[in-house]
């Protein structure tokens, strides 16, 4: 049986509903195939915990346990963590460095992907249609109507480097926006300001296997808020509708180009790629390369919605990492 570490927690305000993924992906990992550990990463430690409760803590040179005298070195990661170190590279790098493969983007594409910014920078150039946006960086001057005359009103404001909706605001008046911006950068030094895009927007998993990239079923998102924000997305505060209500013709053009986008970033492992549909045109949001895997998440209704168990799923994941 190969040995898998299931990597959770993480350093940023995600890290909670990392540990939620993580227990669902253990819980549905193959255990005929697999021998699998819980490996909790905080700022503090990085550890496993045993049935008996007893404490091992990982050797960072291997990124080994040794339980009963027994030293275990792993197969493969499956990466959940979300946010800083597991989504943005510097946990891939350390990884790569030691040769233990690992579920999620390399390295550098990691880092590309967890940077809003830098995502839409490299995406631009092939076709790939997104909002209008201006960035800022903490210590820049802030002049509001610059701001507004580009990305008009109402307008989102973003932590570049963060997810599950942290430090997100939606703006619809200008005396709001320095408010919102003190929002964004408690979370980050870095934000994006993006114009407000009216329409449909939906959610699709994508992944590889046997070396073919293939697109989920995609989820339309309806908030019960003013947007898909924390309580929308944790606390039941939306519709997820999987498939979505959306045309065959929608639904292929979404999932073509979540591939597209997919391959154009060079992703391994599964992504999630968010879309609004202004204007008839799916205009990309952003991906996520460690996407939420917890019962409430999108992409495991979306492994239900295309009829296969997440069991078999998360088995072709972890394959295609290791071969």
């Amino acid at each position: 049986m190969k040995n898998i570490a299931v990597l959770m927690g993480g350093y940023s305000s995600e890290k909670d509903i990392s540990m939620k993924s993580g227990k669902v992906i253990s819980k549905y990992l193959n255990k005929d195939l697999y021998q699998v550990y819980e490996i909790v990463i905080s700022e503090q430690s990085w550890s496993y915990t045993s049935a008996d409760g007893e404490v091992h803590e990982i050797d960072k040179n291997d990124f080994s346990i040794t339980i009963n005298d027994n030293k275990v070195i792993f197969d493969c990661c499956y990466n959940t963590i979300h946010g800083t170190p597991g989504e943005n590279g510097l946990l891939q790098a350390y990884l790569e460095l030691i040769g233990l493969p690992q579920t999620s983007c390399d390295s550098y594409q990691s880092a590309i992907t967890f940077n809003k910014r830098d995502c839409i920078a490299v995406l631009k150039p092939w076709g790939i249609t997104t909002a209008q946006s201006v960035y800022l960086n903490q210590s820049q001057e802030v002049d509001v109507n610059l701001i507004v005359d580009r990305v008009g009103l109402p307008c989102f404001v973003k932590a570049n480097r963060s997810g599950s909706s942290y430090g997100v605001s939606k703006v619809y008046q200008i005396e709001h926006l320095p408010a919102a911006l003190d929002v964004a950068f408690a979370v980050d030094n870095e934000i994006i300001i993006e114009s407000f895009l009216d329409g449909i927007e939906v959610s699709v998993g994508v992944y590889k296997k046997d070396g073919t990239i293939i697109a989920l079923p995609p989820t339309e998102i309806v908030s019960e808020n003013d947007f898909f924000d924390y309580e929308a997305k944790y606390q039941g505060k939306s519709q997820e509708i999987t498939p979505a209500r959306i045309s065959e013709r929608m639904t292929v053009a979404v999932q073509e180009l979540s591939k597209r986008i997919y391959e154009l970033l060079n992703c391994k492992g599964i992504a999630r790629a968010d879309f609004i549909f202004h204007q008839g045109t799916p205009h990309f949001i952003e991906i996520n390369t460690n996407p939420g895997m917890s019962e409430e998440s999108i992409v495991p209704k979306q492994v239900e919605a295309s009829n296969q168990s997440l069991t078999d799923f998360l088995t072709d994941i972890i394959e295609e990492t290791l071969n």
